[in-house]
């Protein structure tokens, strides 16, 4: 009981510090790339540029407080744990945000080449938040939407947010009155959602394994035992030498595969192994099902 409490104590702890490491490239990409050079985002972090853009608000305030109102809705929906790191990463983007555009405040890359700041921007931000909802917490916004609807149905939270996110940028039309600007913010949101989109599904891959050894019994064992994760024993029979064998089926993150492919070689090295990608695994240890329930 104690390894496994000391196992999510450590787990949280990396949650949390990916966060941070999340927040700080959205900040980057948000406040030194996109918002000197005029090029909307998406999300909260679009509204608040053009609210700063008409007004003169410090987008931080006005980040902090819409998203003070979003947290209060999405709190039932999504429940404490992913209110707690999302409020958690809401205020770290904030302070973030006060001690960059502090630090930047003389500083204007890319002025002259919007396309560059665009696309750097865009990455950094897309990176920011893939790291930050592949450690279960978001930006806020219109990340909160996408969390929501992915709880419940297989969407590509980067498609999400990127519908959600094309009437702000076609808003800061009437801000900026500039379309050649309205088009570089589509650019950012494609980023975006792609860098979104491969960051998470990098995070979270899984692969399958076909085993045959003669020591399939201590492979699975070890397996269980030092990668806690569970295998299935198939009969099977060899084509050409027509011996029956035993073949182990193993499903498992991609971040387990050199630890199983190094105890398969120290238990059996003669082993016959197969490995493959596969593009989504469901139930206990993995993602949850993910369907649309009829009502009636």
């Amino acid at each position: 009981m104690k390894t496994v409490d000391k196992k999510t104590m450590w787990k949280e702890l990396r949650d949390y510090a990916f966060i941070a490491v999340a927040m700080l490239f959205y900040c980057i990409g948000w406040t030194v790339f996109l918002l000197p050079n005029n090029i909307t985002t998406g999300g909260v972090a679009g509204v608040s540029s053009i609210i700063f853009w008409a007004t003169g608000v410090p987008v931080n305030v006005s980040y902090f407080l819409i998203n003070a109102v979003l947290m209060v809705f999405a709190f039932r929906l999504l429940g404490l744990k992913f209110c707690i790191k999302t409020a958690y990463a809401i205020t770290i983007l904030t302070i973030l945000i006060s001690i960059v555009t502090t630090l930047t405040k003389d500083m204007h890359l890319l002025a002259d080449e919007p396309f560059m700041a665009a696309v750097l921007g865009s990455v950094f931000c897309g990176t920011g938040v893939g790291l930050g909802l592949a450690s279960n917490g978001s930006t806020g916004g219109t990340d909160i939407i996408a969390a929501i609807i992915n709880k419940y149905r297989d969407v590509s939270l980067g498609r999400v947010i990127l519908i959600c996110d094309v009437v702000i940028v076609t808003c800061s039309y009437f801000v900026l009155h500039d379309w050649e600007k309205v088009i570089y913010g589509y650019v950012v949101l494609y980023i975006v959602a792609f860098c979104i989109d491969q960051v998470v599904n990098s995070m979270r891959r899984s692969v399958q394994f076909f085993i045959i050894s003669k020591k399939y019994e201590e492979i699975g064992h070890r397996i269980n035992k030092e990668v806690l994760r569970g295998c299935t024993v198939i009969n099977a029979t060899g084509f050409y030498s027509e011996q029956e064998m035993k073949m182990l089926f193993v499903l498992a993150k991609r971040s387990q595969s050199d630890k199983i492919f190094q105890l398969i070689e120290e238990t059996d090295p003669q082993a016959f192994v197969s490995q493959s990608a596969v593009i989504g695994v469901y139930g206990e240890g993995f993602d949850h099902f993910k369907v649309k329930h009829k009502k009636g």
